[in-house]
């Protein structure tokens, strides 16, 4: 059994702020650790569950982030920028047999401890044929396309709702109870460690592969916070401006989908303005 885990870390243990995740800041230095004792701790419960391999990939800002040097010498890891699936790259190659998403969080324009999708701010909507997305319903519906069941999903109390709506027979585990974007009820590293590898031990006997689902076209729009990033994500083949700060595109497949949605992200956040946004 292989399992593939995508590890975010703005649902990670302790984490609440901005600093807290942005590299080079001394509170990111600190929650690094949370953040590493939270995916090794579904390293090491998906071991107990009867995984032969456990393959993480990192999925937060520089993709540089976990303490590799503290994981359990089973893991393997997947760190750095450029992907080809960005958060879920590793489930294309068909050896992968369930996928947990570590750390994970709400989507932008929705309550969550630093909601969001792709890009921190700007982004204030996303929906995928007219459902809200967050990154998590994103990439349930690209490791779908690979027949690979989300079998875990860890980050804060709404974001366990949240997975209800795309991988309702995931195992969750809340590390935090959401009270603003910025401010939560956090759970000890020793208690989430023992929640998250007892979670996954029980998610292990999930990972089961299916037949692809072919679930597209898929029409996929953005919300912005100001009118000239739509304008500017127009110079991504295939997008048009459907609305004052939206735009809008289909694609086929989720594979894609994700792939243009990175290139708008990535567009959109070069056309983004110190002071004016």
């Amino acid at each position: 059994m292989k399992i593939l885990i995508s590890a975010d870390m703005e649902g990670a243990t302790g984490v609440t702020w901005p600093a807290d995740v942005l590299p080079g800041t001394p509170q990111w230095e600190r929650c690094r650790s949370m953040f590493t004792s939270d995916v090794n701790a579904a390293v090491l419960g998906f071991h107990d569950g009867g995984a032969d391999q456990v393959v993480i990939n990192e999925a937060h800002w520089s993709m540089r982030n976990l303490l590799l040097e503290r994981l359990d010498s089973r893991a393997e890891m997947l760190t750095g920028r450029h992907k080809t699936l960005s958060m879920v790259e590793g489930v294309q190659h068909g050896d992968v047999d369930g996928i947990a998403f570590v750390g994970y969080h709400t989507g932008a324009g929705t309550e969550g401890v630093l909601a969001h999708t792709y890009l921190a701010n700007s982004i204030t909507g996303v929906w995928v044929n007219g459902v809200r997305a967050s990154e998590g319903l994103l990439n349930a519906h690209v490791v779908a396309e690979y027949g690979v069941p989300v079998v875990l999903v860890t980050g804060d109390d709404l974001t366990c709702v949240d997975a209800a709506g795309y991988a309702p027979d995931a195992v969750t585990v809340a590390v935090k109870d959401h009270v603003s974007r910025y401010a939560a009820v956090c759970r000890t590293p020793a208690r989430t460690a023992a929640d998250i590898r007892a979670a996954a031990k029980e998610a292990a006997a999930l990972a089961v592969r299916y037949e692809p689902v072919r679930g597209g076209p898929f029409t996929v729009e953005l919300e912005f916070d100001a009118e000239h990033l739509a304008m500017t994500a127009t110079v991504v083949p295939g997008v048009e401006q459907c609305g004052e700060r939206r735009v809008a595109y289909t694609s086929e497949t989720m594979y894609e989908g994700i792939r243009a949605f990175k290139a708008v992200t990535t567009v959109v956040s070069a056309a983004v303005e110190e002071q004016y946004g």
